[in-house]
């Protein structure tokens, strides 16, 4: 087994590669720092043309999943960046349910993905931006923490949601 190093607090494979969630980088300790992992996620869709949304996934302090929108190079309606983190996340901890984890997303997640959120037993799920069109949490309808749901979880919104609201904003002015 190749030995690990530690650069700035993460977790290196020894081959220098670039780290990945099942290489098990640590995640940073604040909310806001989580957060900025998450817009980074997001940059890499807007690069890549796609509505710019990203999320991580954390379990015990450190990040298991990433995911950044993909509908477009996927060709695939799921292909949002909490799916994709919560997949990539569900295989690096070996389990579907994600029960220790915290989901983080630049923007409140729709019915689709909130629904996901309750499906792995999400511990704590932050965001940052509310979505007024199609909010799943608490802007249009409330899927998470509905009375007949088995499952309750943490919210807290509003995290870099400036910056977050600003990306999506940006965007979507470039495409009139």
């Amino acid at each position: 087994m190749p030995i690990e190093k530690k650069v700035a607090g993460r977790r290196l494979p020894a081959n220098d590669q670039q780290p990945t969630a099942s290489d098990g980088f640590l995640a940073p300790a604040s909310d806001e720092l989580t957060m900025e992992e998450a817009l980074r996620c997001a940059y890499r869709a807007l690069e890549a043309g796609e509505v710019p949304v990203g999320a991580v996934v954390v379990c015990d302090g450190q990040i298991v999943g990433h995911g950044w929108n993909r509908n477009i190079a996927d060709s695939d309606p799921t292909g949002h960046a909490e799916i994709i983190a919560l997949r990539e996340a569900g295989a690096t901890v070996g389990n579907h349910r994600l029960e220790d984890c915290e989901l983080f997303v630049t923007i409140e997640p729709c019915a689709m993905c909130a629904g996901a959120t309750v499906h792995a037993r999400i511990r704590r799920l932050v965001y940052g931006a509310d979505d007024p069109k199609a909010g799943a949490v608490k802007s249009v309808i409330q899927v998470l923490n509905h009375p007949q749901l088995n499952h309750k979880l943490e919210v807290r919104s509003g995290v870099l949601a400036g910056r977050s609201a600003e990306m999506l904003q940006s965007f979507f002015k470039s495409r009139r």
